[in-house]
Formats: structure tokens, sequence, C-alpha cells
């Protein structure tokens, strides 16, 4: 015979509740500072103990909360910041829900001290009993609102197990307080543990005290191999700084992006990005960014998880392909002239594999129409004498960024001499990048032809397929693909592009119905089509050991200055580096 059905205990349903808000002194951290934020505060004070265990207490400057307002304030679903359907469908603050501080309390030792401008004296509030009645008493504070939690889960021994040692715990607490720094650029914060200060953000008053933000965030070196970003579009705005192909990591640990000062994860924006950095990224590594997003709050929807690191945007393929072609464009647009000196290969790893050598209707012809035959022609040629060297300008002001070339090494390197000193080139990566590029302007500059198939090639799909099919039908026209819906779970495939009519015709036409799924948009023929691209460019370049003269050289260098993403080859190597005159002193110890 089951039990009969009972009411919880107040502090019940809420340590159920702290189950999914609650995981580790982090997340208290979190929620903490996020009150404070929205309490509209310019100082912030955290203290830990034990990692966090022991004792988090957050003090802010902010409004504070009225004396009357306590007790509510460790109540479940009471909260200041919405009132209404509306409310909810275009929050603006980090915190809405109004169970942080129940949940909280409900498995600690909680202590909430306020006072507002208004006011002559604080309160303190703290919470009791199976019922966590609240018990409101005077007590001496400025303005502004201290949270003081200790012992955290005290009266739950099973979650106090699956804490981690302190040093791991700080950690996770100084990770959110590095995002929050990058957030608001605008609040003062210091973080102490065990009464010694670990970190201080200063407020930033300017641009160059956020890019020094920035720069104790992510380290010095970032800001010198990145780009900032700013562009705004159709009420959409996104600023920040990507890192440089070059300035790469073997993790996806520095990777920050904020919608609306909120800090979140999620596979679309991933998914942007990751697209943006696909022709220049090397094998296996992974951008770091930090990025920031406003919009209007009704068109994102942030009430989709306890922890509020997922959104649900409205008009996700909008948001997808404005992230993506902003950072595409801003990548694309880097010339040697511009990027950072001395870019540094990643860490050693396994050679990236070669494009395979596939049949996709591609011949000699077509890499002659293309250009890249001549291209080799131009750089390749063999001449019984070297060319003499060009004279170099007197002054620095004349010298192109990649200099002029100097020698070939080992058949390999190119040595070109600048205003700045030593320039490295990689001349079939280089060359490689160059032919690429033009290959892609070609193909891109004439009209998507069409393929039709001998014999119609019928699929049975998902019925989501299907209806992603016959909804996106007049795009994946323009993308060079006829397929109708059969019937309910099938669908049939009557052309595809012509510049992939050699490829797997059915895996090509579900990897793109999968991508409109999942995000609204399909890069997959681009993809296709670049993967072919790359391989003629990789197989229509100088190779090693090729003898250039120096005019050869100087033209590859300075091809390499008007050719987009030239800093990396397809399979994004590095294709130059620089040492400086400095530098070079440095290894022979000049000037000491």
């Amino acid at each position: 015979m089951p039990d009969r059905i009972k009411q919880l205990s107040t502090r019940l349903s809420n340590q159920i509740a702290a189950g999914e808000v609650i995981e580790r002194p982090a997340s208290i951290v979190k929620e903490l500072i996020e009150n404070a934020l929205d309490a509209g505060c310019e100082n912030l004070d955290i203290q830990l103990e034990a990692g966090g265990a022991k004792l988090v207490r957050v003090r802010d400057d902010g409004c504070g909360i009225h004396a009357d307002d306590l007790p509510l304030s460790l109540a479940r679903h009471a909260t200041s910041k919405i009132k209404n359907q509306d409310d909810l469908d275009g929050v603006a603050t980090l915190g809405f829900r109004g169970e942080a501080l129940a949940s909280i309390a409900s498995v600690s030792r909680l202590s909430l001290t306020s006072r507002q401008a208004d006011s002559s004296e604080g309160f303190t509030v703290t919470a009791s009993g199976h019922e966590m009645t609240p018990d409101v008493t005077p007590a001496p504070h400025p303005v502004g609102t201290t949270v003081e939690v200790r012992d955290l889960f005290f009266n739950t021994p099973a979650r106090r197990k699956f804490l981690r040692t302190e040093r791991t715990e700080l950690q996770r607490i100084e990770d959110v307080v590095r995002k929050v720094s990058l957030s608001h650029p605008y609040v003062t914060i210091t973080l102490a543990h065990n009464g010694r200060e670990l970190r201080r953000y200063p407020k930033s008053l300017t641009d160059a005290d956020q890019a020094r933000r920035v720069a104790s965030v992510f380290g010095p070196e970032f800001l010198d191999r990145a780009l900032y970003i700013e562009r705004e579009h159709d009420g959409l705005a996104l600023y920040g700084w990507v890192g440089l192909p070059t300035f790469s990591r073997s993790q996806a640990d520095q990777q920050f992006f904020f919608v609306n000062g909120r800090m979140i994860r999620d596979k679309l924006v991933t998914h942007a990005v990751r697209q943006a950095y696909q022709d220049v990224l090397y094998h296996g590594r992974h951008p770091v960014y930090a990025l920031f997003l406003t919009l209007d709050p009704h068109q994102v929807d942030v009430n989709v998880h306890p922890t509020k690191h997922e959104v649900r945007f409205r008009e996700s393929r909008q948001i997808h392909d404005f992230v993506f072609r902003t950072i595409h464009h801003a990548l694309a647009d880097v010339r040697p002239a511009d990027a950072p000196m001395s870019p540094s290969p990643p860490t050693a790893e396994a050679e990236p594999p070669q494009p395979r050598q596939t049949a996709m209707g591609f011949g000699a012809s077509q890499m002659r129409d293309h250009g890249v035959a001549e291209s080799v022609e131009k750089y390749g040629m063999l001449l019984s004498a070297a060319a003499p060297t060009a004279p170099l300008p007197e002054s620095d002001d004349d010298v192109p960024p990649l200099g002029y070339a100097i020698a070939q090494l080992h058949g390999i390197y190119i040595l070109s001499q600048n205003a700045r000193g030593m320039v490295i080139v990689d001349m079939h990566a280089a060359h490689e990048r160059i032919t690429y590029e033009r290959l892609k302007s070609a193909v891109d500059n004439q009209s998507l032809r069409t393929q039709p198939l001998l014999v119609p090639l019928s699929l049975a799909v998902s019925d989501k397929e299907a209806d992603a099919a016959e909804g996106a039908a007049a795009e994946l026209a323009l993308l060079g693909f006829d397929i109708q819906r059969a019937s309910a779970e099938s669908v049939i495939v009557r052309t595809i592009p012509a510049v992939l009519s050699q490829s797997d015709a059915e895996r090509l036409v579900r990897d793109v119905l999968a991508d409109l799924i999942e995000y609204g948009s399909t890069e997959r023929i681009v993809e296709y089509r670049d993967e072919i691209l790359s391989t003629m460019a990789c197989h229509g370049s100088v190779r090693a050991n090729r003898r250039l003269t120096i005019p050869e050289m100087n033209a590859l260098l300075r091809d390499m200055e008007d050719t987009e993403r030239s800093g990396q080859c397809n399979h994004g190597r590095p294709t130059w580096a620089e040492l400086s005159m400095a530098e070079l002193d440095g290894l022979f110890l000049r000037g000491r």
C-alpha cells in the first residue's frame, strides 16, 4: 500500500530546488554576484574561507533591500525583477526566478544584511527551522547588501562529500569572478581567500582600462595576438576580441560569450564561431575569444535551464549568421601588414592529414581555367642564372610589411628583410593559401550550376527532416538542390550542385538537412566545395626544393600581402614568422 500524498516542508522543497541551482561554492558566488549586479553596485567584495565551503561573503554597494521586504527575500518565487508574463518574455536582469537565496539558505547557515539609502539603519534576516521562518533584527550596515553563507551542505552530508579539494573549488570560483570581470568592466571586484587578497579588478573608465582587464584574464600576450571586432546590424550588436588562429589552444577553456551581459554556453554560437575559424585553424586546436552580443531581451529566452547558462534565441538563424559573418570577415581581412608580429606555430602535434585526392569533376583544364597552372609557372620557373638582388629602399617607410627577399633556405623557406628585422616564409604553405583563395573567388564569381541526377535519389528520412526539406525548398534551390517531399518520411533528390557531382549525394543531403534542423542554416556546400579546392590548391602549389629567383620570391611576398587569410595555409599552419632586430640581437647577446 503506497503512502498517502503529503505536503513537503518548506526546507525540504527548497533543498530539492537547491539540487538544481547550488552544485558547489562557485554556484553560490555566481548567484550572489548576479543579485549584486542587478542592484546596480559599483564595488563588489568577495571573501572566502576553505574554498567557499566554510564561508562565502559577498558585499556590494547597490541599492539595498527595503526592511519590509527582507522576510520575502528568503522565500521561494519572491522577486522584484519580474511581475508578469511580459517581463518573463523579455528578462533584462541576470536573476529573475527568486529561488537562489531560498535554495542557499536551505543547505547552509545564511544571513543577509541590507540597508537602503533612505534608511537610517540596516537589518539582518536569517531563516531557521523546517519551515525556514525568517527572523529580522536591526544591524549596522552601510548602503548596500552583505550576504554571508557559512557551512555549506552542513545538513546534507551526502552533498558535502561531492565537493572537491579546497584548491579545486577556489579555482571554480575564480573562473566565475573572471567571467564577471569581463562582462561588467564598470564594477570594481575584489576576491580574497582565507584573509589574503587574490584578485582585484579595478573598474574600467577608459578603453585602455578595459583592455588591461581583458589582458588580466587571458594574459598580456592576448591583446597583441587578437583582433578587436565591433559590428551592428538589424538590432544586433557584437563586439569583443577574437584570437588570431596562431593564438589557439588545445582545450576550449578560454572561450567566453555573453548575451546582454550574461555568460552563456550555446551550441549554436559555438558552431558559428567554429565555422568562422574553419579555414584557418590548425587541426585539433580551439580559438580564444571574449565576445559580447546585445539584442532586444524579447528576442532571447533565458528561462531555459535553472543555472541560466543556456538560452534559446527566437531568431536562431539570424544570430548564427551574424556571429559567423562578423568573425569570418574579421579574420579574412587580416594581412601581414595588419597582423601582430612573430606568429608562432601551435605546440607540436601530429601533422594534419593532407586532403585526400578526390575525383570531383575537376581536371587539368579546370585548374588552368582557375589560374593555378599560371600561378605555379609564375613562381616555379627555373632559370639558369639567379637574378640580381633588388636594392633595398633607403627609407623604412617604403619597405612593405613582408620586406624584400634576400635568399631561399633549403628550397623550403624564403628569407626576407623588412623594416623591423627578418621574415621567414614557408613558400609552399603561402602559395597554397594564395592559390586556394583565388580558386574560391573564381568559383564564387560564377553562377552555381546544378547537376541533374541520372536516376533521382529516394531517401527515407524522419518527418522532421522531411519538414525541413519542404520548408527550406527555396534556400535549397539556391544551393543547387532540387529536393521534393514524396511522403511523410521520404524525399526525392533530383539535382545537386555540379561542383559536388562526384560526391556521396546521400551523405551530402543528410548532412544539409541535419544542419537545417540544428542551426536553421547550412554551410555544408561551402565545406565540401572548399575541401575540393583545398586539394587542388595543395597539389597546384610550388613544392619544396624548387628553386625560386629573387623576383619570384618577391612576387610571392606581395601576393601574400594582398591575399585574405594569408597568415595560415589551408590546414591552419602559419605561413610566416618574424624575428625583430631586438630578438636577433638577444640571440647573440649584443648590447649587453
